[in-house]
């Protein structure tokens, strides 16, 4: 049975990595955060106390000389670091790592890989196919991806589920019914203690997890009730806004992945909420989450209740 004590956490300084470590953290791993020399953000919260090592990531032997005696790597690198996570993985291996998990946390890039949305993702996508290779030719080495779809304690100040709480207004595809994955990044940072408490049953698997699965029409009718207030809607076929992605990244404008995502989240059909055998609650040790007491909590943060 394979045993994770150590972590060491790839470039945990943005928005989820804070979490994620904060999570390790209280479950009682040994974690060791690594960023990059060049980084200039001034975000990371770390527990005090935390060991962190400021390298290159592009140096396989700095990579291999921190991963060395380290059970498992958590990457949590933003879009510029994705491809090098590959010079990751093979220090990884180099080292003695047990698990690896990639920079994944959002839209299954196994499901969507060949669409728009998964085509601007690619770079996730070659990764996940790299440790399948490197997975089966190396024994004893093993990683495991995590979907967790929106970000939604973070998007929810953003309106990029559709709600403008400012302006008191919505904008949807569709007909605003369809449920979607999302995931509170508390939630996300469970999953990942999840995964490493249970080694053997994760082991070389693409899994799936949400907090909750809202629809549009959900969210609207819990902050209406919740403040008192209406919220006026506009609607869009989902169609539309995909030809409007289509037409950005015809350009070069990356702004796309935004319409992509309302389209794969919101299209009647679409079919992506996480449940039964699809999730991966029940493996990790997850509940699912109140969607109501999240958005009051959100609501009273922001001044509305």
């Amino acid at each position: 049975m394979v045993s994770i004590k150590t972590v060491a956490v790839l470039g945990g300084s943005g928005n989820l990595g804070p979490f994620i470590v904060q999570e390790l953290v209280s479950a009682g791993f040994a974690v060791t955060g690594i960023t990059r020399e060049s980084s200039t953000n001034s975000t990371p919260k770390y527990p005090d106390g935390l060991p962190i090592k400021s390298i290159d990531f592009t140096s396989f032997d700095a990579l291999k000389e921190v991963f060395d005696g380290q059970d498992a790597v958590v990457s949590i690198v933003g879009s510029p670091g994705i491809a090098a996570q590959k010079t990751a993985v093979d220090a990884a291996v180099a080292a003695g790592v047990k698990r690896f998990i990639p920079s994944e946390f959002g839209i299954n890039t196994r499901k969507h890989r060949d669409t728009p949305i998964g085509k601007i993702v690619g770079g996730k996508v070659a990764i996940v196919d790299y440790l399948q290779e490197k997975a089966a030719e190396n024994e004893g080495f093993t990683w495991t991806g995590l979907s967790t779809g929106l970000f939604f304690d973070k998007a929810l100040p953003f309106a990029y589920t559709g709600i403008n709480l400012k302006e008191k207004t919505a904008h949807i595809v569709d007909s605003g019914n369809e449920k979607w994955q999302a995931s509170q990044r508390t939630h996300i940072g469970k999953a990942v203690v999840g995964i490493l408490n249970h080694p053997d049953e994760t082991a070389n698997k693409y899994l799936t997890t949400a907090s909750f699965n809202p629809s549009s029409n959900e969210i609207i009718a819990i902050v209406e009730e919740l403040t008192g207030s209406k919220i006026a809607v506009t609607r869009q076929k989902s169609a539309e806004r995909q030809q409007i992605g289509l037409d950005k990244l015809a350009q070069g404008d990356y702004s796309a992945f935004l319409d992509f995502l309302t389209v794969l989240n919101q299209a009647d059909g679409a079919g992506n909420a996480v449940t039964g055998e699809d999730s991966a609650n029940g493996v990790l040790g997850l509940q699912s989450e109140d969607l109501r007491e999240v958005l009051k909590g959100w609501l009273e943060k922001e001044g509305a209740l």
